[in-house]
C-alpha cells in the first residue's frame, strides 16, 4: 500500500483545510482509513477514523464538530476536513490505512499496517 498525503498549508485561527490522501498498490474496499497527527515534541494521537463503506466515521473528542472524514472508493482517496481550526491542532497530519475489521471503525494506531509521508498544518493565531 501507498499513501501519498496532500492539503497542509498555513492558515489563520478560525480557518479551514481540507487534506486528501491518495491511496494505492491493494483494492482500496478493504481498507480502513485513518487520520492522525504529531505535533512538535509530542506523541502521535489519533484524530478520525472511516471504514470501507463509509459509514460510522469515529473522532477523537478533540475534534467532534470541526473535522469530517470522508472517502471516494471510486477515487481511492479519503479526506480531512477541517473547520474552526485551532493554535492547537497545528501537527504533521498523516493518513495511515488498515484491513477493515468487521466490528468497529479500527482507532489505534496499531490497526493501521500503512502510512503516508505526512502533510503539515500550521495554524496561526
Amino acid at each position: 500500500v501507498q499513501l501519498q498525503a496532500s492539503g497542509g498549508g498555513l492558515v489563520q485561527a478560525g480557518g479551514s483545510l481540507k487534506l486528501s490522501c491518495a491511496f494505492s498498490g491493494r483494492t482500496f474496499f478493504n481498507y480502513a482509513m485513518g487520520w492522525f497527527r504529531q505535533a512538535p515534541g509530542k506523541e502521535r494521537e489519533f484524530v478520525a477514523s472511516i471504514n470501507r463503506s463509509g459509514r460510522s466515521p469515529y473522532y477523537a473528542e478533540f475534534v467532534k464538530g470541526r473535522f469530517t472524514i470522508s472517502r471516494d472508493n471510486a477515487k481511492n482517496t479519503v479526506y480531512l476536513q477541517m473547520n474552526s481550526l485551532k493554535s492547537e491542532d497545528t501537527s504533521v497530519y498523516y493518513c495511515a490505512a488498515g484491513r477493515a475489521i468487521q466490528s468497529h471503525t479500527p482507532y489505534r494506531a496499531v490497526d493501521f499496517s500503512s502510512w503516508g509521508q505526512g502533510t503539515l498544518v500550521t495554524v496561526s493565531s
